[in-house]
Formats: C-alpha cells, sequence, structure tokens
C-alpha cells in the first residue's frame, strides 16, 4: 500500500466516486439512449429502472445510517466499491428487465455507501492528520465520472471506433470501473487505534452547547431538499434522451458531457460564493438558475440553449448538494449526520417519484416539456421554502443544548 498523504487520500476518493457515482450510477444515462435505440427501452421502463436505483439508494442510506463503528464504515465503503463493478458489468448480463432492476437496486446501495461513507472516512483521515476538511477538490470526482461515462458512451468516439453494441458498452464502463478501484482500495489507508481513539473524543467533544434554528428551519429545509431531488433525477435521468429526441440526434452524450463539465469546479466555485455571501443566499440563487435551466431544455429545440440547460443543471445540482450538507454541518455539529440523513431521506423519496412519473408522462404525452414544467414549477415551490426559512435564520436562535 502506497505512503498515506494528503493527495493521496484525495486521490483515492477521486477514483472511489468516479466509480461508483459517475460510472455505476451515472452511466445510466448517456447508455440510455443507446439501449433504447438498439433494445427498445421505453421512457417508462427508463423511469423505474431510475426508481429502482433510487430505491437502492434508500437501503445504503439506511445502512450509513445504522453504522457507528469506524472499522465497519471502512469494511462497507470498500466492499461496496467491489459490488458498483459488479452491478455495472451486471448490466450487460441479459436483455431482461428483471435483470436490469437488481443491477440499478445495488448500485444505488453502493452509491450512497461509498459517497457518505467514503466522504466520511476521508474528512476523518483529514482531520486527525492536521489537514484542513476541505473537500471541494474530493466533490470534483462526481463531475469527472460523469464527463468519464459521456466520453465512454459518446457514440461519436470510442463506442464508434470499437464498433461497440449496448452490451459491450457496458463491459467497457465495468472494465474502467474495476481500473478505478485499484487506486481508490489502496491509496486509503485503514482507519489506526489512534484514529479510532480520536473519532470517539472528539464526538464526545462537539457535544457542547451550541446555537441551532428552530424545528420550523430544519422542516423548511427538508421540503426544500425534498423539491430539489425532483429536478435532480429527472435531469439526471433525462438529460441524453431529451437531447435525443428534440430532436438533437448523436447530441445525447454530449449533453451528459456538458453536466460533467461544469459540474466538476462546482463545488469549490459554491464554496467560495458562500464564503462571500452566505450559505443559504447562495443556496438560493441555485434553485434560481436551476429553474432557469429547466424552462430553457423545456422551450427549446437548438443545441445552444439545449447546451446551456445542460451546463446549467451540472453547475446547480452540486452546489445545491454541497450547500445543504455543509450548512447542516456548520449548524448542527455533532449531529449533523442524524440531520443529513434525515435531509438526504427525503430527497431520495423525491428520486425514486421523480424518473417514474417524469418517464411516464413523458410517453403518454410525446416529449418531457410537460414533467420539465412541472419539475420546474416544484423547484419554484422549494424556492418558496428557502424563503420562508430566512425568518428562523440560525443566527436568531438562542443556544441549546444539542444530544447527538
Amino acid at each position: 500500500m502506497v505512503k498515506a498523504n494528503r493527495i493521496a487520500v484525495l486521490v483515492s476518493g477521486i477514483c472511489a466516486l468516479i466509480l461508483s457515482m459517475g460510472i455505476a450510477r451515472y452511466s445510466f444515462t448517456p447508455m440510455l439512449p443507446v439501449m433504447q435505440d438498439q433494445l427498445g427501452v421505453s421512457e417508462s421502463l427508463a423511469g423505474w429502472l431510475a426508481g429502482w436505483h433510487y430505491i437502492g439508494y434508500i437501503v445504503g442510506l439506511f445502512i450509513v445510517w445504522l453504522i457507528t463503528d469506524l472499522r465497519t464504515k471502512d469494511f462497507f465503503y470498500r466492499y461496496g466499491l467491489v459490488v458498483s463493478v459488479i452491478a455495472t458489468g451486471f448490466m450487460a448480463a441479459l436483455d431482461h428487465s428483471l435483470i436490469w432492476y437488481v443491477s440499478r437496486f445495488f448500485a444505488g446501495i453502493t452509491s450512497a455507501t461509498s459517497f457518505m461513507l467514503g466522504t466520511g472516512l476521508i474528512l476523518n483521515w483529514l482531520n486527525h492528520n492536521g489537514y484542513k476538511s476541505e473537500l471541494g477538490l474530493h466533490f470534483a470526482g462526481i463531475g469527472i465520472g460523469i464527463m468519464c461515462s459521456a466520453i465512454i458512451v459518446d457514440s461519436s468516439g470510442i463506442g464508434t471506433w470499437l464498433n461497440l453494441n449496448w452490451r459491450m458498452q457496458w463491459i467497457t464502463l465495468a472494465t474502467v470501473a474495476a481500473v478505478l478501484l485499484i487506486p481508490a482500495m489502496f491509496l486509503l489507508p485503514r482507519p489506526k487505534e489512534r484514529e479510532l481513539e480520536m473519532s470517539r473524543d472528539r464526538d464526545v467533544n462537539l457535544n457542547t452547547i451550541i446555537k441551532i434554528p428552530p424545528a420550523r428551519w430544519l422542516i423548511l429545509m427538508q421540503c426544500a431538499y425534498f423539491c430539489a431531488g425532483f429536478s435532480n433525477t429527472t435531469n439526471v435521468t433525462f438529460t441524453s434522451l431529451i437531447a435525443e429526441l428534440q430532436p438533437l440526434e448523436g447530441l445525447g452524450a454530449k449533453m451528459w458531457l456538458l453536466v460533467g463539465i461544469t459540474a466538476t469546479p462546482a463545488p469549490l466555485i459554491w464554496d467560495r460564493l458562500a464564503r462571500r455571501i452566505g450559505r443559504l443566499d447562495a443556496l438560493r440563487l441555485a434553485f434560481i438558475l436551476n429553474i432557469v435551466g429547466n424552462i430553457c431544455l423545456a422551450l427549446t429545440n437548438s443545441v445552444e440553449t439545449t447546451a446551456i440547460a445542460a451546463m446549467l443543471f451540472g453547475f446547480t445540482f452540486m452546489g445545491i448538494v454541497s450547500l445543504t450538507l455543509s450548512t447542516i454541518g456548520h449548524i448542527y455539529g455533532a449531529r449533523a449526520t442524524q440531520v443529513m440523513a434525515r435531509l438526504t431521506f427525503s430527497y431520495c423519496i423525491a428520486q425514486i417519484l421523480s424518473p417514474i412519473l417524469a418517464g411516464t408522462i413523458a410517453e403518454m404525452t410525446g416529449s418531457f416539456t410537460t414533467p420539465l414544467f412541472v419539475i420546474s414549477a416544484i423547484m419554484l415551490l422549494g424556492l418558496c421554502f428557502l424563503l420562508a426559512a430566512r425568518r428562523y435564520s440560525p443566527q436568531q436562535t438562542r443556544p441549546q443544548s444539542i444530544r447527538p
């Protein structure tokens, strides 16, 4: 195993996110037009496949919720990455929806464990080795993963050059994931006994008197994050297919590549912006830009506006996630993990409902215009929740005792 240092640990995290999020989770988006063209996969089936992924994500969330021991977290994280590789390759096993459901379900579980457990383990290593707890570079792995999946699947790129059909494309994706598994597994050191003890002490020390907002503030934030889940999953699942149906044939994977390009630096940019205007104001701005992107995608048939919509989505969806979770972490201290899980659960419910409803409506109406307008209205409602939360600003609250 390579000697642990900050760069090696961050590289391991980036590789893990490319593997479990960019490939095991998000490669379904650029692959969807390929499978529809070669296999006749319908919009409703695509929606159900995405829904099963997020059912698995909720299961993974509960696994994360139940695990408290650092060594157990490390175990589930590492072997979850192995399952991500297997689930990706499993998509090529048979031309049958049941096989695909199983693949998406387990990919969902490992997406949750790799994202939440992996981020926690890397943050723990940074804390115990004297480094700043900054994860913007780590989260860039999601955007890089989206770019990787788009480049691999792009019909004018590797797929055409090697004359790959849908099955071989999934095998190629699984092969790349298997290569990434090596640095992801071996560059991150296993927790040492000293870190285990320090982690327990730190949890106790963080159980102090801090300022928290009233319960109404958290409910409003949870409702806003629930609304964001609808926009996230509809775009994640159908961006490539929407581009192909506009029609912008052959540009689906390229639009997904634009999502990845803008998502990669997004966490770093939103962090810098939040320092200037505050996390909650930055979050409200992210909602507004997300709504603009959805409306652009609903109203356009041009390459230019579709590209703008793709870039706005890539830039805002990562901003919404990172800003929301960092806000909760900043306010709730030792209790943050439980509160994050509560918000993420609501987010996942929306992620299950959104692709199923959007895919079904699109199949009935023949386009994604209506689903995108509905999603825009839901995001507008989420923005209203954020504006309502302003009156319960954490800065206006009295100190209260927090129990982990």
